[in-house]
């Protein structure tokens, strides 16, 4: 991406129509390994091209808003670590992040410092330990998405579901939503150790547990590409669904590592079937910056942006700062419909519930093209 911004310098105050002392909100993104950079790439880009929009339009309160970025690196403590320099450099809000492990330690940071932090990207519905009013969420549960997902599968036949994942907290979480889900209808998931078995290993365990799907909760590109290449020319499985629910195909370099065998493999994806005006403009300036398609993560980061500048407007205090923020009170219209905050049952930041969630894969016949396979809202 073109102008990357580098983690020591501010993004986005220069060459505004507002005027005053920068508004600054800090952001955090996984700009480097063992981050998923392209995640974090396009991210940054919403985050910023939002930015911009809001200062040409006259700032927050006439203040320019200023991003300070900082590479968490898909590193929890780094996370931490950011937030409390971020504080401590005196920025009024916090916003980003795509891994959820990652978020929650930042989340946790924010919460104790009473620092507003708007959540981009993570899904994991125990964003925070317990209640709090310093955080909120613009991404759909974790719970939320992948019983949709589990839906999907019952729907297409699937009642032996193989699940290959690594040890965290996050697809620990996923797995067992997957399993209950599935579990309800008389469905069965069956649990492979990522770090156990080669990817050949593996295909002899699907073969003899005979799984018709296998879902990848695994980190991208590394086990997730060789598990694929090896299951696909695998003539035992040629009729086996691979499936990723947590997204690892929505982004170009997806497909280029692994062209035709990175087709037909059904992730979530957090946009609506058809953009509104604001969503089809956002898009093309998201598109001329990234120089390809953006991703709904760059979406999530552009409405990031347009909240927080609505939170702060209303927050803020006679010196700029937006430690009262009001989830409750902020509406904005986003990229991808009207946001507005609430508590959900079992969440304990504020939450916009819900975005759109739609099921797709990339088009066998155009590999550019996605195909939406499900769209729909979890039922109870």
């Amino acid at each position: 991406m073109s102008g990357m911004v580098t983690e020591d310098h501010p993004a986005g105050g220069e060459g505004t129509d507002a005027h005053g002392p920068p508004v600054r909100i800090g952001a955090l993104a996984p700009l480097s390994r063992p981050g998923w950079v392209e995640a974090g790439e396009h991210l940054l880009a919403g985050l910023e091209t939002a930015v911009r929009d809001v200062n040409s339009a006259g700032g927050v309160r006439g203040r320019p808003i200023e991003l300070l970025v900082r590479d968490t690196a898909a590193d929890p403590e780094r996370a931490a670590a950011a937030v409390d320099e971020l504080a401590r450099l005196g920025v009024a809000a916090l916003a980003g992040e795509y891994h959820s492990v990652v978020a929650r330690a930042a989340a946790a940071r924010a919460d104790a410092l009473g620092l507003p932090f708007l959540c981009s990207s993570a899904v994991l519905d125990a964003l925070t330990e317990g209640p709090t009013d310093h955080v909120a969420r613009l991404a759909p549960t974790q719970s939320h998405g992948w019983r949709i997902y589990a839906d999907f599968l019952l729907g297409a036949g699937h009642r032996r579901v193989a699940v290959v994942a690594e040890p965290s907290a996050y697809w620990a979480a996923g797995a067992r939503i997957l399993r209950d889900r599935l579990g309800r209808q008389g469905g069965e998931v069956v649990e492979l150790p990522a770090r156990a078995l080669t990817p050949t290993a593996l295909c002899d365990e699907l073969v003899r547990r005979g799984a018709t799907a296998l879902l990848l909760l695994v980190g991208h590109p590394d086990p997730a590409v060789p598990i694929v290449r090896t299951v696909r020319s695998d003539p035992r499985l040629a009729g086996i669904l691979l499936g990723a629910p947590a997204g690892q195909p929505e982004f170009t370099e997806w497909a280029e590592l692994l062209g035709d065998d990175g087709a037909g493999i059904p992730f979530l994806r957090y946009l609506p079937e058809r953009l509104g005006p604001l969503g089809v403009r956002v898009e093309a300036a998201l598109r001329e910056r990234l120089a390809g398609v953006p991703s709904f993560v760059a979406f999530e980061g552009y409405d990031t942006v347009t909240v927080l500048a609505e939170a702060l407007r209303r927050g803020a205090g006679p010196d700029g700062n937006g430690a009262a923020v009001t989830w409750a009170e902020v509406a904005v219209a986003g990229t991808r419909g009207a946001i507005r905050f609430s508590r959900r049952p079992g969440v304990g930041v504020w939450q916009w519930a819900w975005p759109p969630v739609r099921i797709v894969d990339r088009d066998p016949e155009n590999l550019d093209r996605f195909r939406v396979l499900h769209t729909g809202e979890a039922s109870l």
